[in-house]
């Protein structure tokens, strides 16, 4: 969702000063992300969109991209594939 994405990059863009972040630009691997940033990343998704991450969600590959923070939150909102191959294999 577009909105969703801008929220997240509107969070990052506190923190990157003066650099536009892409959809698919690994912000880890762009040095801009640290331990302290991950967990104020993590409460920031769980407070803006009403989820909640899980041991299991923090995998690296979760936060790496715009596009995958967005991901991570419409699967947490049950809309992503995972959530409907579960809802399909309960019925």
């Amino acid at each position: 969702m577009e909105e969703r994405k801008t929220k997240i990059r509107a969070f990052l863009g506190k923190f990157f000063k003066n650099r536009e972040i892409g959809d698919d630009e690994d912000i880890f691997e762009l040095g801009f992300v640290n331990s302290l940033l991950a967990m104020q990343l993590v409460q920031f998704l769980e407070k803006e969109f009403g989820v909640t991450i899980e041991d299991d969600d923090l995998d690296l590959d979760n936060f790496r991209t715009v596009g995958r923070l967005d991901a991570l939150v419409a699967r947490k909102k049950g809309e992503g594939p995972e959530a409907g191959e579960l809802a399909h294999a309960a019925s």
